[in-house]
């Protein structure tokens, strides 16, 4: 795998009204002195999959494989997701330790995907609504898509 791009910073966040109900996420991507927002939404959803979105398309923006990508995140699902249950949930089949299928598994397999396409993946978390300048930004973009979800 070539990489053309040595870092990339993602800030991720997602949002949601009632749980489930209309959600959106948001991402801010930096690299070097270029930043670019994103957002989405979806009118019936659950904050964690709001969570996992923000991380899988600020991945999938990404046109180039990147050496390495840091991902700041303000949720402890997705971080322990990632660098905690990951492994025993791909080794068991995608059904957890008490052989129940994984929730959210066709995300989390979507963002799995996601990572092995760059070098090193390095993960981040951030204390959520805390004044962190580019999470705060995150939330914005996560809050507008709720609510463009919600007007729908």
């Amino acid at each position: 795998m070539q990489h053309t791009t040595d870092r990339v910073d993602l800030f991720t966040d997602g949002a949601c009204s009632g749980n489930p109900g209309p959600g959106g996420w948001g991402v801010v991507l930096r690299y070097g002195e270029h930043e670019r927002e994103i957002y989405g939404r979806e009118a019936a959803t659950t904050n964690n999959k709001m969570e996992l979105m923000a991380v899988i398309e600020g991945l999938a923006a990404l046109t180039r494989p990147v050496q390495v990508v840091r991902i700041h995140t303000d949720s402890t699902y997705v971080l322990k997701g990632i660098t905690e249950w990951m492994r025993g949930w791909k080794r068991n089949g995608w059904l957890t330790a008490a052989r129940k299928p994984v929730k959210n598994a066709e995300l989390w397999q979507r963002l799995d995907a996601e990572c092995n396409r760059h070098g090193e993946v390095q993960w981040q978390w951030v204390k959520g609504h805390n004044g962190h300048p580019e999470n705060e930004r995150a939330d914005r973009l996560a809050c507008r898509g709720r609510d463009e979800a919600r007007a729908l």
